[in-house]
């Protein structure tokens, strides 16, 4: 299970030097039911799913995602793979635009967008996030 960087992912963003907009794009697993364990504080008053609960996430963050530059390139359902491991299942993609990296460790680090990041968790199963350069076809 992977629902956040570790320090040596980190240190290879890094050392890719990104300069302009950067895209992220998003494989996201949902949990069956939200584990809000960790964040008793944001809890509904009922279980809700995984897919519920990643759905609070995005409206708190839109706002924050929007005031630092970024936007929502591509929100989409996903399913298993094509061509891939055929046990392997992403129930959301997105693409996320940012103007640059330094942009988006702003919005990341935001306090205010950070007060929501509970719902994320509570709704991950698994996840990837792999940031992206667009570059000119051959």
């Amino acid at each position: 299970m992977y629902t956040e960087p570790s320090e040596e992912s980190a240190r290879r963003l890094f050392q890719r030097r990104i300069e302009g907009p950067v895209t992220m794009l998003n494989l996201l697993r949902f949990r069956d039911t939200a584990d809000y364990a960790a964040f008793p504080h944001l809890a509904p008053p009922e279980p809700i799913s995984g897919s519920e609960a990643y759905d609070r996430y995005v409206r708190h963050t839109l706002p924050f995602l929007a005031a630092s530059g970024g936007c929502v390139e591509f929100f989409g359902t996903g399913g298993h793979n094509f061509v891939g491991p055929a046990d392997e299942r992403w129930d959301l993609v997105m693409l996320i635009r940012q103007a640059s990296l330094s942009e988006f460790f702003a919005f990341a680090s935001n306090d205010d967008y950070l007060a929501g990041l509970g719902h994320r968790t509570a709704a991950l199963e698994d996840s990837r996030l792999l940031p992206i350069v667009e570059r000119p076809l051959p």
